[in-house]
Parts: structure tokens; sequence; C-alpha cells
């Protein structure tokens, strides 16, 4: 509902400042302070599914119906491979540095996410990036 209501662009770039507070949120995380831990994680899990959300909507946007089930199961084997992929390389992060490099290190990977938001809403018709 949020993504027909807001727009797709918007709802990513909500995505990337949940994503970046939960990153930020679990660097200074006290280790014995479970509030703050669950409080990242709430944020990890709502910037995760706002992006999700908003990404498919981008995609389905931007495909024919023809193309569309196709370029959505090769992105959903990527998500999960990307997923698989980010669980395992959290573990190495955390076992050779700490876990506040982990969150602040994913945070600023989120970052990233804002100059393709910026092309996408330059790029694209206004009509179609609603």
């Amino acid at each position: 509902m949020l993504v027909d209501r807001l727009g797709r662009v918007p709802v990513a770039a909500g995505a990337a400042v949940a994503l970046l507070g939960a990153g930020v949120t679990a660097s200074v995380a006290p280790a014995d302070s479970l509030p703050v831990l669950v409080l990242a994680l709430v944020l990890l899990g709502l910037g995760w599914n706002l992006g999700l959300v908003s990404g498919t909507a981008l995609v389905v946007d931007s495909t024919t119906p023809a193309q569309r089930s196709r370029v959505q199961g090769n992105l959903d084997v990527l998500v999960a491979l990307s997923g698989a992929s980010a669980g395992v390389m959290s573990g190495v992060v955390v076992a050779t540095t700490s876990y506040p490099a982990l969150g602040l290190g994913s945070g600023l990977l989120v970052v990233c996410l804002v100059p393709v938001l910026l092309w996408w809403r330059l790029e694209r018709p206004r009509t179609q990036s609603r």
C-alpha cells in the first residue's frame, strides 16, 4: 500500500534510511542491551521489506508482461543468493573485526543506494517513477 500511495522511489529511499538506521543502531548498541539490538533487527526487517516491495514494483514498471516473469525469477534467485552470501560474509566480518564494524559497514553500503535512486528518478519519465 505504501508503494502505491507514496511511490516506488520514496519507499526505496525509506528502505535505505531504515537499513542505514539498522546498521548504525547495531554498531552503537551495547553488547548486553537486548532492546537496542531488537530495535536494530526491527529496522533491518523493515528496510529489507520496504526495499524488496519497492524494488519489485520498479521491476514490474520496467518490464513488459512477456519478460516480467523471467526477469522477476532471475532477480528472486539473485536476492536469495545475495542474502545467503551476505549471511556467510557477516560471520567472517564479525570474526575478523567486530559486530559494530559489521553494522557500520553495512550501513555505509546502503548509502550506495542513494545515487542509484537519484539516477532512477532523473532517467524515468514522471509517470513511470511513481
